[in-house]
């Protein structure tokens, strides 16, 4: 089991959702979200939100899923960036799921 993690722009939401769906993720949670940005740092994690000094409405979603969905998931969000670039790019990354409680 793997734990996806995706955040974009809250005008991607639908675009994610249609990502998701494609991946066969059929459940996820999601959550409105500000991402600030003060500085413009070279390294990935402190540009999450972009450069300058402001705040975004974002979106940030995650789902329990299979390894293969994430991983699905993953190609179709760097498909999209590639072909929609952008100073916004849909962000994810994928976690391990060790234990749980069932």
């Amino acid at each position: 089991m793997k734990l996806l993690f995706v955040t974009a722009l809250k005008e991607s939401a639908e675009i994610v959702a249609a990502i998701f769906k494609k991946a066969d993720i059929r459940v996820y949670s999601a959550t409105d979200t500000i991402g600030f940005k003060n500085g413009s740092d070279k390294y990935l994690l402190d540009n999450w939100f972009s450069s300058g000094d402001a705040k975004f409405d974002s979106i940030f979603l995650f789902s329990f899923t299979g390894e293969e969905n994430a991983d699905h998931a993953l190609t179709l969000i760097n498909q999209y960036n590639q072909e929609f670039p952008g100073d916004f790019p849909i962000r994810a990354f994928v976690m391990p799921v060790e234990k749980t409680s069932n």
